[in-house]
């Protein structure tokens, strides 16, 4: 066990950049860390933290910048060096073999030998001797497939341990976690630190890094835009330093309050661990959003609407042409447009063509009376799609791939436009789209709301949420904890989260 260090410098970045194919990851990135204290790494998806983490851990070198480790500059070039140096990291999806015991995970690159020879009792000891620092007193011989999420995470941090590490990464440390084991890690943590280990800690909660964290560094576009002592830091502050929130764009919709019956209604909706007690309603023509940061359960929620994930209990209601009834997630997904946050993965299918795209969903529709498809129905079809969204490209036979990002989510619309629903589910529709392909993407938002859609709306860019939303549902931890009309400002809707976040604090 090492002893524990005075408060200096133990860990500095400087200057880190790194591109892939011409484009900028990183742009001068810095990090700085103290022995002893933990840092919370902090930003929205594609501002840079995994890069320099992965720097770090020696997955990819920078392409400049320097990495001086107590004192010392060094040269990370491959995991096993980085390892060597004393980096370790605790990955958020844990690297177990799970039918092997908890000595032979800790051990698993490095066993005690005699010779040729593993010592097996020698390995149960110093398994023994890890797992004793964290307060863990699972046996050694217990294979790991028997263990929860919790106690595999501590396993993978004595694997840590073993190599003496200077610095720990915890990349999303209790996204599977509950909250006792939330504690218990939190526990953990501060004994490291008080031996002087350095903790980089990359979370989405901002409630976990006042509870655990001394210094928070926020990451924005491959560059670091602030770092600063908990002590001095808002909530609020981080919201807007992440997100990089501004109001320069104009409202492309003025708020509009709904009236008449709701056309969707959820109650009590809940699945363990991701969704705790839903409620809602939506009504025809209202654009809502779902204002949470990343990891608060909005996708979780998007996807037991529809029976892409289970629920334990909860009702929806539908208010169709036929009344009001209640429907499973499995029917109600034959009513529904769902628009995915990977529209490369889940949204289209690249190799395909854009008519083929188009007519995939609404095959039905396009069948003659031999039920086949009806090949000019499908090419009329694709080419309405294509005027309608302003699809730019040669025509409706070139294939998704070749098309670029905002034209592939337009493909994406088409496929459900076709199917007329009333109700969108959006998640993240304008993700990695430049300026002129969203304000694209959110007029025809405003144009399905205005033809009578209901559209519910998630985005981590709280800009494009305030050109268009009625209204917004407040979510965090898998739970709607308030509302506010679509005339809030940036204020209130950071102030909404910043509250959010200092009631959960008083909790840990």
């Amino acid at each position: 066990m090492r002893k524990a260090q005075t408060a200096q410098t133990l860990l500095r970045m400087d200057g880190i950049c790194k591109a892939y194919a011409g484009v900028l990851a990183l742009n001068h990135a810095t990090l700085e860390a103290r022995g002893g204290e933990a840092v919370a790494v902090m930003g929205a998806n594609g501002a840079g933290k995994s890069t320099l983490m992965n720097i770090l851990g020696g997955v990819v070198a920078a392409d400049s910048g320097h990495i001086t480790l107590d004192g010392k500059e060094i040269a990370l070039r491959s995991p096993r060096q980085a390892a060597q140096q004393g980096f370790a990291f605790v990955h958020q999806e844990l690297t177990m073999l799970p039918t092997l015991s908890v000595a032979e995970n800790i051990f698993i690159d490095d066993p005690p030998r005699r010779g040729p020879f593993i010592r097996w009792v020698d390995m149960a000891h110093g398994a023994e001797r890890l797992l004793a620092r964290l307060g863990c007193a699972i046996s050694p011989k217990t294979p790991v497939e028997q263990l929860g999420v919790g106690d595999r995470q501590l396993i993978e941090i004595a694997r840590a341990l073993r190599r003496d590490a200077k610095v720990i990464i915890f990349d999303e440390p209790t996204s599977s976690l509950t909250k006792p084991e939330r504690l218990k890690l939190f526990d953990v943590i501060r004994g490291l630190k008080a031996e002087g280990t350095v903790v980089i800690y990359i979370t989405h909660f901002l409630d976990e890094i006042f509870a655990i964290c001394e210094r928070v560094t926020v990451m924005r576009n491959g560059e670091t835009v602030w770092s600063s002592p908990m002590s001095e830091v808002k909530p609020a502050r981080v919201v807007q330093l992440m997100l990089g929130v501004s109001e320069n764009e104009g409202r492309i919709r003025t708020p509009v309050e709904a009236v008449g019956e709701p056309l969707l209604s959820v109650k009590g909706l809940c699945r363990e661990g991701d969704l705790n007690d839903i409620r809602f309603e939506i009504r025809r023509g209202e654009i809502v959003g779902l204002w949470g940061l990343l990891g608060s359960g909005r996708t979780e929620l998007l996807h037991a609407l529809v029976g892409l994930g289970p629920i334990d209990g909860g009702t929806i209601e539908w208010n169709g042409d036929d009344g009001r009834r209640e429907l499973t997630p499995d029917q109600l997904r034959a009513c529904v447009g769902l628009v995915t946050e990977d529209r490369r993965g889940e949204g289209v299918l690249l190799p395909l063509s854009v008519s083929d795209n188009v007519a995939l969903p609404n095959l039905m529709s396009l069948l003659n009376n031999w039920r086949l498809v009806d090949r000019r129905r499908q090419n009329a079809l694709a080419d309405a799609m294509i005027e309608r969204l302003s699809i730019k490209a040669t025509d409706r036979d070139q294939v998704v791939s070749t098309l670029s990002g905002g034209n592939q989510q337009k493909v994406v619309f088409a496929r459900w436009l076709a199917a007329s629903p009333r109700l969108f589910l959006l998640d993240e529709p304008t993700r990695g789209l430049d300026v002129n392909a969203k304000t694209e993407i959110l007029k025809r938002v405003v144009e399905l709301a205005g033809h009578g859609c209901s559209v519910l709306l998630v985005s981590s860019e709280l800009e494009d949420l305030m050109r268009v939303c009625d209204r917004y549902l407040i979510i965090s931890r898998g739970r709607l904890v308030g509302a506010l009309p679509g005339s809030a400002d940036v204020d209130a809707l950071m102030r909404s989260i910043a509250t959010i976040v200092t009631e959960q604090e008083a909790v840990l």
